[in-house]
């Protein structure tokens, strides 16, 4: 594999104004870089971590320095989606891909119909093997999952992967996991439900393999760790459109409100989490409470009808978990609304207080929003009795 890159160097991120530009710190001056990787990243992208980069001059480029990679609790993630191919030529070259030893890469980017493939494999028998290759850089303690945004494109790509199966080809995935500590991976049913159902119908028919991959600071090549585990049942049990959410809104203003029954209330500007649930329809609740015309009905209608929404985080589940996240939530805010949406619990209130905007805490983002989609499914995604 040829050296990917030259004088590597670590910056601290600032900010993102948009998804391929961050404003970082080298060496005590403000840069900004190419972020090649349009990924949401929340749960990567915290001001103060760590960033790799490399000085990349272009003659009139907005952006003198291009990201790399990215660090999390001490370990180098790579970002730069447009070596992926070559990631995949090295492992697959190398016999590094467990039961893909007999393949070789014949050519890359190969059309067929109205898809173009990430690479063409070929074996000593003349078979060939149409693969298309995905970074996923979105991953909790023990798992891993894809994607990390709703992603039509990649819904209907697995469809034709799946058609072109049936017509005789040999089709698959292989899920670059940049993160060595990956135990199992799954479809991201939180974030697009239909491409995980889609996901779950073709998946069985397809060649597929996510492998998690560890990476040193100077990027030269991945060391392949292990192939992540899925576990199907698991994924179908969770993958429904029924669960918690947390709404996240901004109150520009101070403002009292008349809050139904309970009367007035007053608040004070800043970032509003609201946690609630549905057992059914869980997109449709979430679309209801971000439209503003609307007749009210819940707590959170009265209040929305002044705020904007910042965003809206569905977790979906088979166990009720509202109470147990209005709990987390209470710990990592500064103040909650008493008696706002608890009525049918016994739980002090449901919407809490954050000075910042929760998106880019990682408390809120780690300690509550990862844990309940991701963490708190290792046991289930790793038992494969259940």
């Amino acid at each position: 594999m040829k050296v990917l890159y030259e004088n590597v160097q670590v910056a601290t991120f600032v900010e993102r104004p948009n998804r391929f530009v961050v404003h970082l710190e080298l060496q005590g001056q403000m840069i900004a870089a190419h972020l090649p990787n349009p990924g949401r990243m929340w749960e990567l992208l915290f001001v103060g971590v760590k960033m790799y980069v490399v000085h990349h001059p272009k003659e009139g480029a907005k952006t003198q320095y291009r990201v790399i990679g990215i660090e999390r609790d001490g370990v180098p993630i790579m970002l730069d989606t447009n070596y992926c191919n070559d990631m995949a030529e090295y492992m697959i070259e190398e016999q590094l891909i467990p039961g893909w030893e007999e393949w070789r890469v014949l050519r890359r980017e190969y059309t067929v119909g109205h898809s173009r493939f990430d690479l063409l494999l070929k074996n000593d028998k003349e078979e060939h093997f149409l693969l298309e290759v995905k970074s996923c850089t979105l991953f909790g303690d023990q798992g891993a999952m894809f994607p990390d945004a709703v992603t039509e494109r990649g819904r209907k790509h697995l469809l034709h992967l799946q058609e072109l199966q049936q017509e005789g080809y040999r089709t698959g995935i292989l899920f670059l996991v940049q993160w060595e500590r990956a135990l199992w991976f799954s479809p991201d049913f939180h974030t697009d439900l239909e491409f995980t159902k889609t996901f779950i119908e073709v998946a069985p028919q397809l060649d597929w393999k996510a492998m998690a991959l560890q990476w040193t600071p100077e990027f030269t090549k991945p060391i392949v760790v292990r192939e992540c585990l899925y576990n199907d049942g698991a994924v179908q049990r969770e993958a429904e459109d029924r669960g918690d959410y947390l709404m996240v809104l901004q109150v520009e203003e101070p403002i009292t409100l008349t809050i139904g029954s309970k009367g007035e209330m007053h608040f004070e500007a800043g970032y509003y989490i609201y946690v609630g649930s549905a057992k059914a329809n869980l997109e449709k609740r979430i679309e209801r409470h971000k439209r503003k015309r609307k007749q009210k009905h819940w707590h959170l209608d009265y209040l929305r009808s002044i705020s904007i929404v910042v965003a809206a985080l569905p977790i979906r589940s088979s166990s009720d978990l509202e109470c147990e996240l209005a709990k987390a939530m209470k710990a990592i805010s500064v103040d909650e609304v008493k008696g706002f949406g608890c009525s049918d619990c016994h739980c002090t209130s449901h919407l809490f207080k954050m000075d910042v905007n929760p998106i880019h805490d990682e408390r809120f983002m780690i300690d509550v929003v990862e844990t309940f989609r991701m963490n708190r499914l290792n046991e289930a995604m790793l038992d494969f009795q259940k």
